[in-house]
């Protein structure tokens, strides 16, 4: 049985002008001449996958689409009516978010991370932006410490709303925002915290203790390269402007700079640190 929003492998059982047409257990799907792969035959099986098309026929192509069926991304919003707005997901016809299924509005040229969901009424596979009912609240298999892959999908005032591991839901700290982040984007994080009352998580970007942050002092070392030699980052710095340059905080850079000092690489001046030069 084959599924819509996924890839299928199926049979080719008919070739006409308009492309090739695939064996399912919902009848024959037209995969269009564009998406045939090169020496495509009756009788091969080729890897498709299955949506329907703007008049809701099944349809396959061999592209790729950013997610697939029960998966999430960010989007970027293509154009709006009042019924919802549509989405680029790197297929023909672009994803559609119903208004009704958008956690706040959508306008052209914003990005919004969603859900593909499939609407078994009508066999489309639309877009959803409430994400909270897709996300476990049980994270009781989860440890503090624990390395996790996070989707970045929404700024607070507290911070930023992050889908961890594609299953829970985290907060990254202003704090602990030592680089910039954007929505859409995934990085590597940590779990910092797991709240007892209700199971949420607290995020950081850094294990912690020191192995969390020693492999950044190479990032130091670069910079003073790039800047030849010396940089007017130390004890009087600003902490905002230490975290600009060098996306940490002034705690983890004076941690780094004193031990690259005690391990002779760099030399700690008054108004500044700089490499330390072999003679």
């Amino acid at each position: 049985m084959f599924s819509i929003g996924k890839f299928n492998t199926l049979q080719i059982v008919k070739q006409t002008p308009q492309g090739l047409y695939l064996d399912s257990d919902r009848g024959e799907i037209l995969l269009p001449n564009k998406y045939i792969p090169a020496g495509a035959q009756i009788g091969d099986e080729v890897s498709v996958f299955i949506y329907t098309d703007s008049e809701d026929r099944l349809i396959a192509t061999n592209l790729t689409p950013y997610a697939l069926l029960d998966e999430f991304a960010c989007l970027e919003v293509k154009h709006t009516t009042k019924f919802g707005a549509f989405l680029d997901w790197g297929l023909e016809k672009d994803l559609f978010v119903p208004i009704k299924e958008q956690h706040k509005m959508m306008y052209e040229g914003e990005k919004h991370v969603v859900r593909v969901c499939l609407d078994v009424r009508t066999d489309r596979l639309i877009g959803i932006s409430k994400i909270g009912a897709f996300l476990e609240k049980d994270t009781s298999s989860l440890e503090i410490g624990q390395e996790v892959s996070l989707l970045a999908y929404e700024f607070t005032t507290l911070g930023l709303m992050c889908i961890v591991d594609s299953c829970y839901v985290g907060m990254l700290y202003k704090n602990e925002l030592y680089k910039a982040l954007n929505i859409g984007d995934k990085v590597k994080g940590y779990i910092k915290h797991i709240r007892e009352e209700d199971g949420k998580l607290d995020l950081s970007l850094r294990q912690e203790g020191f192995d969390g942050i020693k492999d950044e002092s190479e990032s130091i070392i670069a910079l003073l390269k790039q800047n030849d030699g010396y940089m007017p980052y130390g004890d009087h710095s600003d902490p905002e402007d230490i975290k600009k340059q060098f996306q940490m905080s002034k705690k983890t850079f004076k941690k780094l700079v004193g031990n690259l000092y005690r391990q002779g690489k760099i030399l700690i001046l008054e108004q500044g640190i700089s490499l330390k030069t072999s003679k």
